[in-house]
């Protein structure tokens, strides 16, 4: 059974209410996506608010928004938000994207996203966990958040979606559809030697070369993390 909290260096997640924990590769998220000097940052299915909370934490000036449908981790969210150090730039949309595109949002600098991405696997009898995993016509879809994104990012401004390969590959289709390309790409993986088990890809509006950096979250024949891992999680990880 998962913890119902983790506890980060500044900030703590009460998870209880939330179908989907935090994880180490949402965490990697947080902490690589390019949000410094954005002044409006959005986080697409909260969830805990870990991302928004990260964001937070990183860019000391920003105002960030989140959006979550499911009520119970709506609520889970507002409550780690008002308890964190940033509750005045915090600031959560109860709703689904479709009602927040519907209000014309002001544009955002930085929109970050780790969507549902289990398209074609057997889906969970538990609805909110396959809400928050599975990509379908009834949850958030690559089409809608590719849609978005082109409509409320400012021109300069980038996504950051996390996603294993083969549904990264899927996204970016249906992101280049919309006028979105591929910036960089950061591949995760458990170590070198192993295949890759997420990509976290930034996008932007121009078509450019794009840069690619493998990322091995722990050393070879060992458990310990690797340097690039400490010192990125080692603002937010209380054991680094």
């Amino acid at each position: 059974m998962a913890n119902s909290y983790f506890q980060f260096k500044q900030f703590r997640i009460e998870q209880a209410a939330c179908a989907m924990k935090v994880c180490t590769d949402a965490c990697v998220l947080g902490a690589v996506a390019a949000v410094a000097g954005a002044a409006r940052i959005l986080d697409i299915g909260t969830g805990t608010g870990l991302l928004a909370l990260m964001a937070a934490q990183r860019n000391p000036t920003a105002t960030i928004e989140a959006v979550e449908l499911d009520e119970a981790a709506a609520a889970q969210a507002v409550a780690n938000f008002a308890a964190s150090p940033w509750a005045a730039r915090l600031y959560l949309h109860a709703q689904p994207l479709a009602q927040l595109a519907a209000a014309c949002p002001r544009p955002f600098d930085h929109i970050i996203c780790n969507p549902p991405f289990f398209r074609h696997a057997l889906r969970s009898p538990d609805a909110r966990r396959t809400t928050a995993r599975h990509a379908a016509n009834d949850t958030l879809s690559f089409a809608e958040l590719a849609r978005f994104a082109a409509d409320f990012l400012t021109p300069p401004g980038r996504l950051t979606v996390l996603l294993p390969p083969p549904e990264m590959q899927e996204f970016e289709r249906e992101a280049a559809a919309m006028g979105l390309f591929p910036a960089t790409r950061l591949v995760l993986r458990h170590r070198a030697t192993s295949k890759p088990l997420r990509h976290i890809v930034e996008f932007g509006r121009q078509p450019i070369s794009v840069q690619k950096q493998d990322l091995p979250l722990h050393e070879p024949d060992s458990e310990t993390y690797t340097s690039w891992f400490r010192e990125r999680l080692g603002p937010f990880y209380l054991a680094l």
